[in-house]
């Protein structure tokens, strides 16, 4: 069994037996602590790579993501899945494209979503041949390929729950393995979606709930996104304005490299 393989059926095993939860790291440096601190699996950010680059979110190309995807799973020896954010093109046919060059980097799982950067929601029937098109690329791999399928209505101005579920159904029928809607704010919005489908459902992590409460709900995976990042800019921006205004305290902080790495 090779590494990549070996990294597939740890991350579809994970998704058998307890909730976990998947952070988000934004670099090769984030990901080994990460993994450092017991996470058993790591998913990339597309807005936190992005601030890598000095761009905003949805402003990376897929080589950059490509090249990122590489970085984060050389890192450690924990399963990586890619945010593959629309496949950065809007026909099927780009959505697996970016199924086969995140695998040919290392990664084991991936998400596709049905939003285009052009600022609209794709109808439903294109947005399931999306994902059937990057099924199709992650079947024909030769090692178990985890593909997640996102429905971005509730952060994307569209929050109607009946839709949110029909669209994760669809993508259920379409061959996707785990099912994600960023933005469920309540336990109650968790629990309806985990209870009208089948596979897993990936939860992005809500500041007033807990884990226990998130994954309570139904939640097989809870995921953070961008928010380490932004926890950790936060910190660097603190410093760094305290820096300005002469107050050289916050440079006391330590960090136990030597053990992580």
């Amino acid at each position: 069994m090779n590494r990549q393989e070996k990294k597939a059926l740890e991350f579809r095993a994970l998704h058998a037996g307890k909730p976990f939860v998947i952070p988000n790291p934004w670099d090769a440096g984030s990901a080994r602590v990460l993994a450092a601190l017991g996470f058993k699996a790591l998913a990339t950010t597309s807005s936190g790579f992005a601030f890598t680059l000095g761009r905003l979110d949805g402003q990376a190309t897929l080589a950059e993501v490509v090249e990122h995807a590489a970085a984060i799973d050389q890192a450690t020896d924990l399963p990586v899945s890619v945010d593959l954010e629309n496949g950065y093109g809007p026909d099927p046919e780009s959505a697996a494209l970016a199924i086969r060059r995140i695998a040919e980097a290392g990664a084991v799982g991936g998400s596709i979503e049905d939003y285009d950067p052009a600022g609209r929601i794709y109808e439903l029937q294109h947005a399931a041949e999306r994902v059937a098109a990057a099924t199709e690329a992650a079947r024909g791999l030769t090692f178990p390929f985890t593909l997640t399928a996102r429905a971005e209505n509730h952060i994307r101005g569209h929050p109607v729950l009946d839709d949110t579920i029909a669209r994760l159904r669809a993508f259920e029928d379409a061959g996707a393995d785990v099912l994600y809607a960023p933005g469920l704010r309540t336990v109650d919005e968790i629990r309806a979606v985990c209870k009208a489908v089948s596979k897993p459902v990936n939860v992005l992590a809500v500041p007033s709930l807990t884990v226990a409460e998130i994954t309570g709900a139904g939640a097989q995976r809870v995921s953070v996104g961008g928010a380490l990042t932004w926890v950790a800019v936060k910190a660097f921006a603190d410093a760094a304005t305290a820096l300005r205004e002469g107050d050289l305290s916050p440079l006391a902080a330590r960090v136990p490299l030597a053990d992580w790495f």
